[in-house]
């Protein structure tokens, strides 16, 4: 089947009927202390036309305030209460019945997130997560509202082994038989949806030397091929998404759905948090607006359309960590828009993404290479690029499913029973990776970069009996 180039698929997006298309939501955080009382959002939600909403609790003054308002609404069991809601129906039953029976239907609760990115954290959460979420089903179940509210975990994208490319895509093995498989079954026998969290920013941010900002922004740009199933992408966003489903189609769950229930872009940032501007943020999230309601799925699950709730709803001032964490929001307290993106159908058929001046147009931005890191290709013969020790795993592991994937490095010979599988350390795997790109790009500037985690030297590398080429 024949690719249209990018820029005919945005034509072609633009005159869709718009029917049986995904939907739009948005989180409705609420670390702040110069918020809106909530009958003023929900009248700001009405204004816009969004009528769906993720809160990260089940604070009974915004349940109120949704009453009768017609916005569907996703209620959170908070990480701490997971313990009580797996020892004790009881437990699970009184929750059920104080904060959605209560409110139901007048209040359209339509979904119950049990924890969030509960994987994230080295605690003992993660062993409660299943049965947290049967008892909860269980007491719907007993209010006789289990079609009406689902019940799910949303997971962070950290929660698979590998990402890069997409069809590589594996949850983390040792979340497989305790967590993964119970839950997707858990899913499956509801008619219930995997939550995943989602941001392309961070993987952006972090690899900014090696992922095109156009490709990370839904803007017109040459695709990426996946070299596991020769499928092209042209955002990081279906590239991400798709190995999610590859993870769930490896344990064999094609079926189960999957919605994303947290993505993206800082409207500010710190000086160190490449990406982060105005303009990108208006450009990823006014794009994929448009890509979300003109329909389709992702190059390998077509016809799953989906629905996507924005991250977030305001600026939170009180937010810990880099100034990025409070500047996510649509909106100031104030109600005005921090940058001007339609939500509706109605709304995207006037609306453009610009660019902004100081990109020159194509959205990159010019990488040098780091001024500590070997010797340059023209102070030497030949130089390789190898990956930095103390890097960190994360790190690592994230630019080498890079290098592999989307970079278009030749990692055959780092597979099991090929010449460069040992020694099998993530440094031995992860310095051939980074040293056959950088060698594919010609030793440019900048190849050997990978968020800080190479650098060049002017020696052969020296991994067993690996041998690293020096050109391809």
């Amino acid at each position: 089947m024949d690719l249209l180039p990018f820029s005919l698929l945005l034509v072609a997006f633009a005159c869709l009927p718009f029917s049986d298309a995904g939907s739009i939501g948005v989180n409705y955080g609420r670390v702040a202390d110069n918020l809106p009382s909530a009958t003023k959002v929900v009248e700001l939600l009405k204004s816009q036309g969004i009528d769906k909403i993720k809160i990260y609790d089940t604070d009974p003054a915004v349940l109120k305030a949704l009453a009768g308002s017609g916005i569907k609404v996703t209620v959170a069991i908070p990480d701490a209460f997971l313990f009580a809601a797996a020892r004790s129906q009881s437990f699970a039953n009184v929750w059920v019945q104080r904060n959605v029976a209560d409110y139901h239907p007048g209040t359209q609760i339509e979904a119950i997130a049990a924890g969030n990115e509960v994987f994230v954290e080295a605690n003992s959460t993660t062993r409660y997560l299943i049965q947290a979420m049967k008892n909860l089903h269980t007491a719907l179940v007993k209010f006789n509202l289990h079609n009406q509210v689902k019940v799910s975990s949303p997971i962070a994208l950290s929660a698979l082994q590998s990402s890069f490319p997409s069809s590589a895509g594996t949850f983390r093995p040792e979340f497989v038989e305790p967590v993964f498989k119970p839950m997707l079954e858990f899913l499956r026998q509801t008619g219930s949806y995997l939550m995943v969290n989602i941001y392309p920013f961070f993987a952006y941010e972090s690899n900014a030397d090696v992922i095109p900002l156009d490709y990370a922004l839904f803007r017109e740009n040459p695709g990426v091929v996946d070299s596991g199933n020769g499928l092209r992408y042209f955002s990081l966003f279906d590239a991400q998404i798709d190995a999610v489903f590859a993870a769930m189609s490896a344990l064999k769950y094609d079926d189960v759905a999957l919605v994303v229930t947290e993505t993206g872009w800082p409207s500010k940032g710190d000086s160190t948090e490449t990406g982060a501007s105005l303009d990108n943020a208006a450009a990823y999230n006014g794009n994929l607006v448009r890509r979300v309601l003109s329909g389709g799925g992702t190059p390998l699950r077509r016809k799953a359309d989906l629905t996507v709730y924005l991250f977030g709803l305001f600026n939170e001032d009180k937010k810990n960590g880099p100034t990025s964490e409070r500047n996510f929001g649509l909106f100031y307290p104030n109600e005005e828009k921090v940058y001007d993106i339609p939500f509706t159908i109605e709304g995207l058929r006037g609306h453009h993404d610009t660019r902004s001046p100081t990109t020159g147009g194509g959205g990159q931005r010019t990488v040098t290479s780091p001024v500590s890191g070997g010797v340059s290709k023209s102070s030497s013969g030949n130089t390789w690029c190898v990956a930095h020790g103390d890097a960190g795993k994360e790190r690592l592991q994230a630019a080498l499913d890079f290098a592999c994937g989307e970079g278009g490095a030749d990692c055959q010979p780092i597979q099991p029973g090929d010449p460069c599988y040992d020694p099998n350390t993530l440094e031995a795997h992860a310095s051939y990776a980074f040293n056959s790109y950088y060698q594919k790009k010609g030793r440019a500037g900048g190849s050997c970069y990978f968020g800080g985690a190479a650098y060049i030297v002017s020696e052969p590398p020296k991994y067993g009996k690996c041998e690293f080429p020096t050109g391809y």
